[in-house]
C-alpha cells in the first residue's frame, strides 16, 4: 500500500473520529452554551439542562403555537416553571430562537426576526451561558464572573438561596394555565415590609400581613434598610423585616419552591421525587377568602369546607364568563333622581372591605338606609353590630367576603323591581376562585401566532436593574455574610425559628417534667397515654400526652408528627410540639379549659342548646377540615365526646387527631385495636375488615350528634334480663324513624333531652336528628361527607330570623 493510501486513510479515520465525538458530545444536552450558539424553538431537546438534572431551560409552550422563554424543575410532573423571559409577550413555534450574539448579548428573537427580549450585555466580555444546579440562568465572563443573572429578574418563584431585596418583586400568573403577569404582588414596601398586594385593574390593595395590625403587632419591623430576604436549602425563610417561617419538612435534599399562586396565595413547596407531586409545607393565609380582589369588582369570594367559591351578587351578572378576575357588571342602573324607588337586600356574614365613603358610629340601621340613598356615590353599606355599632357606606364593592366568621351584614341597594328570589341566596355560579382551565384568547402581536398574555410591563426595569447588577451582587455577599455567617446572628435566627406563628418544635424531656412537675397533674387518660397539665418557661399553659409503647420509630415518629403539626384550624386542638428521646414519646398540646364534652353533655351541669349546636357545628367544620381541606388527609378514627374539648367561649375543639399515624405500622397488640375507635363510636367496617375511609368519622360524628340532642349515651348497650340485646343507639334511630314516618306532631319533644325545658330550636333539633341518622347508616356509600354536613347546618346556624322575597327579615 501506498504510503498516499495510508495518509489518505488515517485522514479519513481522523474525520471520522471528530464527527463521532461530535456527534456524541451534541447528543447530550450541555449546561452551557458558548458565545455565537443558539436555541432553536423547534428542536424540543434544544436545551440547557443542569450539571445534577434538576432544572432544564428552553421553550415552553403557553398556548397555540406560542412559546416562552423558561426555566423548570425536569423532575416535577408537570415540569413546573420557576421563571419566564417573556411571559407577556410569547414568540411564536417557528423560526423563534435566544441566541448569544458575539457582542456578549443574550437575544429572544421571533420568527419575523425582531427581538423580543434581551439582556443589557451587549458590548461585554460574555463568554457563556450556563444553567445552574440552583436553577440560576447566568452569563459568565471568561473568568467565571456573573454579569447576569435570572435570579435578578423573578417572575412568580423565589428558589432557595434567590434572595428577594428591594428592586425585585414577585407577580403571580394571570390564571391556571395562563403565564402571563396576574394581579398579585410579592415585594418591599416603602416601609421595609414584605407584603402582598393586589394590583387590579380598577383598584390596588394590600391584604398580607393582616392590614388591621401596625407593623409591630404582625410581627414585623420597618427598622431596617437592608431589605433582603431569602429561602435556604433547608426550608427556612428569614426576612430583614423579621419575618420567619419553616417548611413543616425542614430538613435538607428536599427540592423547593416560594410561589406566589394566580390565586394571591403565598406557598412553599417541597417536591416529591418519587411522585414529582408538590406538597404545600407552608402557606401565607389559611382563609383564601382573605385575598383581597380574588372575585373581581361586585363579587363575592364565599368560604366553604372545600375550595372558596366565586359569586356575583343578586341583579348582577359576570363580567367576562371566563375571568373571575373581571369581576361582576350590574344588570340595572341607579340614576340619583329621587323618583327611583330603591330597597336594600340584607346579607349577614358578608363583608366589602375598603372604598368607604364615610364611617359612622352609634347609628340605626334605618339611619343609614336613608343616608346610602341619598348619596348617588353609595352602592351599599356595611353594618357591624358588634361591639361599637358601626356603618361604611360603600362607593364601589370590592373584596367581599361571606363566611360564618364575619361579623358584619352587607345590606345592598338595589332598584325596587329587581326580583331576588330563593330567599336572597347569592347567584352561585359553581366556580371556584380565580379562572380555571379557559379558553385561550387571541392576543395579537407582531408576527403570527396565537398566544396569551398582557402588554409588556417590565422592559424598562432592565437596563436599571442590570446597571447596578454588579454592586448589588457585592452588597447581597455582604449582607448573606451578615445574616448567615455570624455566631450571633445565627443564634438570634435560631431563636427566631423558636418563635414561629406555628410556634411547633421539638422538646426535650426534662423541660416537659419540668413545665409538669414530674407529670404530677393527671388530666385525663385513655388507650392512646395519658394527659397532664403543664407550664412553660414562657407561662404558656400546656397539656401533654405521654404515648405508650406501641408508637413509630423515632425518625419515623418525627416524620408523621411534623406533618400533623401543619394542620391548624379553629375547632381542632393546636399541636405546639412533640418529645422524641430514646423510648419517651410524647405530644405538647394547647390547654383547653372547658375540659371535655362528655364531662358537661352527661353530668348534671348540662350544657344548654345554644352551645350543643354551636358543638355539633364547630365539631363538623374541624372533621371537615380534616378530611377536604387539611395539607395532608386525615382521617381522626376515634371520635367522640371524650375527645371533643371545649374552651371558654364553648367553641368545641377536636383533640387527638392523627394518632392513628402515628402508631406503630403493623404492630400487633390490642392496644391497635383501641386505637382505631371506641366501641359504640366505631363504624361497621372496622369489624368487617373493610379498607377504612373518612366515613369513619362520619358514622362517629352521627353518634355524637345524636348524644347532643337526646344527652344520653347512646353508645351504651340496652341490657334485659342480664343480656345484651341491642345498642342503645340502635333503639334510639328504630324509634326516630316510627314517630318521623307516622308524622306524630310531637317527635321532636319525644326524642330531645328533657332537662333543656323546651329551651331549644325545632328546626336545629329536625335537622341535627336527620344529620344523625344519615351518618350512622350501616352502608358508608349512604352517609354523607363532613363538608356536605357544615352546609347543611349552617344554613340553620341562625334560625331566628327567616327570609323571605317581599319583606327582607322577619322576626319569629
Amino acid at each position: 500500500m501506498s504510503s498516499q493510501s495510508v495518509t489518505s486513510t488515517s485522514s479519513t479515520l481522523f474525520l471520522v473520529a471528530i464527527f463521532v465525538c461530535f456527534s456524541l458530545s451534541s447528543s447530550r444536552n450541555p449546561n452551557f452554551m458558548q458565545k455565537g450558539s443558539s436555541l432553536s424553538v423547534e428542536d424540543n431537546s434544544d436545551l440547557l439542562i443542569s450539571a445534577d438534572n434538576t432544572f432544564a431551560c428552553g421553550f415552553y409552550s403557553v398556548g397555540e403555537n406560542a412559546y416562552c422563554f423558561s426555566i423548570w424543575f425536569t423532575n416535577s410532573k408537570e415540569k413546573t416553571v420557576v421563571w419566564m423571559a417573556n411571559r407577556d409577550k410569547p414568540v411564536n413555534g417557528k423560526g423563534s430562537r435566544v441566541s448569544l450574539l458575539r457582542d456578549g448579548a443574550f437575544v429572544l428573537t421571533d420568527v419575523d426576526g425582531s427581538t423580543t427580549w434581551e439582556t443589557n450585555t451587549g458590548t461585554t466580555d460574555v463568554q457563556k451561558a450556563e444553567l445552574l444546579d440552583n436553577g440560576n440562568l447566568v452569563l459568565m465572563d471568561s473568568s467565571g464572573k456573573i454579569l447576569w443573572q435570572s435570579f435578578d429578574f423573578p417572575t412568580d418563584t423565589l428558589l432557595p438561596h434567590q434572595p428577594i431585596t428591594r428592586s425585585k418583586k414577585m407577580i403571580s400568573r394571570l390564571g391556571r394555565g395562563n403565564y402571563s403577569a396576574g394581579y398579585f404582588n410579592f415585594y418591599f414596601d416603602n416601609d421595609n415590609v414584605l407584603r402582598l398586594m393586589y394590583d387590579g385593574p380598577d383598584t390596588s390593595t394590600l391584604y398580607w400581613p393582616d392590614v388591621d395590625n401596625t407593623v409591630t403587632q404582625n410581627g414585623r419591623t420597618g427598622y431596617n434598610n437592608t431589605r433582603i430576604a431569602v429561602l435556604d436549602d433547608m426550608g427556612r425563610f428569614l426576612s430583614s423585616d423579621s419575618l420567619q417561617f419553616n417548611a413543616s419538612d425542614l430538613g435538607f435534599g428536599i427540592k423547593r419552591r416560594l410561589t406566589i399562586d394566580y390565586d394571591g396565595n403565598l406557598r412553599l413547596y417541597s417536591l416529591n421525587n418519587g411522585t414529582g407531586l408538590w406538597t404545600i409545607t407552608w402557606e401565607a393565609l389559611l382563609q383564601p377568602c382573605l385575598v383581597r380582589g380574588i372575585c373581581g369588582r361586585n363579587g363575592i369570594c364565599i368560604s366553604t369546607p372545600k375550595l372558596p367559591r366565586c359569586s356575583c351578587l343578586p341583579g348582577y351578572e359576570m363580567t367576562d364568563p371566563s375571568n373571575w378576575n373581571a369581576g361582576c357588571k350590574p344588570r340595572f342602573s341607579i340614576t340619583c333622581s329621587q323618583s327611583q324607588q330603591l330597597k336594600f337586600v340584607e346579607f349577614q356574614h358578608m363583608n366589602f372591605y375598603g372604598n368607604d365613603i364615610n364611617i359612622y358610629s352609634n347609628k340605626t340601621l334605618d339611619w343609614c338606609k336613608k343616608k346610602c340613598k341619598e348619596d348617588c356615590q353609595c352602592q351599599a353599606f356595611n353594618y357591624r353590630l358588634t361591639g361599637e355599632v358601626k356603618c361604611h357606606l360603600k362607593a364601589a364593592l370590592f373584596n367581599g367576603c361571606k363566611s360564618s366568621t364575619v361579623k358584619v351584614s352587607t345590606y345592598l341597594k338595589l332598584p325596587l323591581n329587581i326580583e331576588i328570589s330563593e330567599y336572597i341566596i347569592l347567584n352561585d355560579t359553581n366556580l371556584t376562585c380565580s379562572s380555571r382551565g379557559y379558553k385561550v384568547p387571541v392576543t395579537g402581536f407582531s408576527s403570527t401566532y396565537m398566544a396569551r398574555g398582557k402588554k409588556l410591563r417590565w422592559v424598562y426595569l432592565y437596563c436599571f436593574a442590570s446597571a447596578v447588577g454588579v454592586i448589588e451582587f457585592i452588597f447581597l455577599a455582604s449582607g448573606w455574610w451578615f445574616l448567615f455567617r455570624r455566631h450571633d446572628v445565627l443564634v438570634a435566627v435560631e431563636e427566631g425559628y423558636r418563635a414561629l406563628t406555628s410556634q411547633f418544635r421539638t422538646f426535650s424531656y426534662t423541660e416537659l417534667k419540668k413545665a409538669t412537675k414530674s407529670f404530677k397533674e393527671e388530666l385525663g387518660r385513655g388507650a392512646s397515654g395519658v394527659v397532664f397539665k403543664g407550664v412553660l418557661a414562657d407561662e404558656r399553659v400546656i397539656a401533654v400526652k405521654k404515648l405508650g409503647d406501641a408508637y413509630q420509630m423515632e425518625e419515623v415518629f418525627r416524620a408523621e408528627v411534623s406533618t400533623i403539626g401543619k394542620i391548624n384550624h379553629m375547632n381542632l386542638v393546636r399541636m405546639w410540639g412533640f418529645c422524641s428521646e430514646s423510648k419517651h414519646r410524647l405530644l405538647v398540646y394547647e390547654y383547653v379549659e372547658n375540659k371535655s364534652l362528655d364531662k358537661l353533655l352527661f353530668s348534671e351541669n348540662f350544657l344548654g342548646w345554644k352551645e350543643r349546636f354551636k358543638v355539633a357545628l364547630g365539631t363538623a367544620k374541624g372533621l371537615a377540615y380534616l378530611h377536604h381541606e387539611c395539607l395532608e388527609w386525615v382521617i381522626h378514627c376515634d371520635v367522640k365526646p371524650e375527645n371533643i374539648l371545649l374552651d371558654g367561649e364553648f367553641e368545641p375543639k377536636i383533640s387527638d387527631f392523627g394518632l392513628s399515624k402515628l402508631f406503630q405500622k403493623g404492630f400487633n397488640n390490642s392496644k391497635f385495636s383501641r386505637i382505631r375507635g371506641t366501641k359504640g363510636y366505631m363504624a361497621p367496617e372496622w369489624a368487617s375488615n373493610l379498607p377504612i375511609t373518612a366515613k369513619v368519622d362520619v358514622y362517629s360524628y352521627g353518634v355524637v350528634i345524636l348524644e347532643l340532642v337526646k344527652g344520653i349515651r347512646l353508645s351504651n348497650w340496652v341490657v334485659e334480663d342480664g343480656e345484651d340485646q341491642e345498642a342503645e343507639l340502635t333503639r334510639f334511630v328504630r324509634v326516630v324513624k316510627r314517630k318521623i314516618q307516622s308524622e306524630e306532631a310531637t317527635w321532636i319533644e319525644d326524642v330531645v333531652d328533657t332537662r333543656l325545658n323546651g329551651q331549644f330550636s325545632r328546626t336545629q333539633i329536625a335537622k341535627m336528628v336527620e344529620i344523625g341518622i344519615s351518618c350512622v347508616e350501616e352502608d358508608r356509600n349512604k352517609r354523607p361527607t363532613m363538608d356536605s354536613i357544615v352546609q347543611a347546618l349552617m344554613a340553620c346556624e341562625d334560625v331566628s330570623r327567616i327570609r323571605t322575597p317581599d319583606n327582607l327579615s322577619v322576626i319569629i
